[in-house]
């Protein structure tokens, strides 16, 4: 079967034969890999350990995504991810930039907040990229994932109430303010989208 690019009216560049069997951890190769304008998103995979390393070791960076990561720590978080690939069919993809920088990561994954099983859109940039509009841009494109190709019934972002740029992608995807919470001692919010 040859899988052909096409571009969307969205931005995203998909594969044509896309074809998510959600629910029970299949996905096709399609998932594996996308790209917008701008990045291009592949599988996490060990081979994504030094750069993810480097990202959660940058005080700045971590700032609002847990804080600073050993490299240790970050083993386990990329075994955790990898693993949940392996789930449920969907997770987390490293990002590169067109001349193939490393970027960052984002993602779709399952989190339990308030005790609740929901799934949340995910996304860390290198400093170096920020203000650039990347993080509207894999928002937006995650959204569509997740929603329309996945089919899931919602999305969730959670934002520590101080991180205005981030809540401001959110708003601009679409995403409504739902409620305030606490997530290990940090005040944070939750945004939602439907289908």
């Amino acid at each position: 079967m040859t899988c052909r690019a096409k571009q969307r009216h969205d931005g995203i560049i998909g594969l044509d034969n896309t074809q998510i069997a959600t629910g029970s951890g299949r996905h096709s190769a399609s998932m594996d890999r996308f790209s917008t304008d701008n990045l291009t998103a592949e599988r996490l995979n060990e081979s994504h350990l030094a750069d993810l390393v480097a990202l959660h070791l940058d005080p700045e960076a971590s700032r609002y995504i847990g804080g600073v990561r050993s490299a240790e720590a970050t083993e386990k978080y990329l075994v955790a991810n990898m693993a949940h690939w392996d789930q449920h069919g969907f997770g987390l993809w490293t990002l590169r930039t067109k001349d193939g920088a490393f970027a960052g990561r984002a993602g779709i994954r399952h989190i339990l907040v308030d005790d609740v099983d929901e799934i949340e859109i995910a996304y860390a940039f290198t400093r170096n990229l920020w203000g650039r509009g990347f993080a509207s841009e894999i928002a937006t494109a995650l959204t569509q994932i997740g929603l329309s190709q996945l089919e899931l019934p919602s999305l969730i972002g959670i934002v520590y109430v101080a991180n205005g740029a981030s809540r401001r992608v959110l708003e601009k995807s679409n995403y409504l303010l739902e409620r305030s919470t606490n997530r290990h001692g940090e005040d944070v919010v939750i945004y939602r989208i439907r289908r």
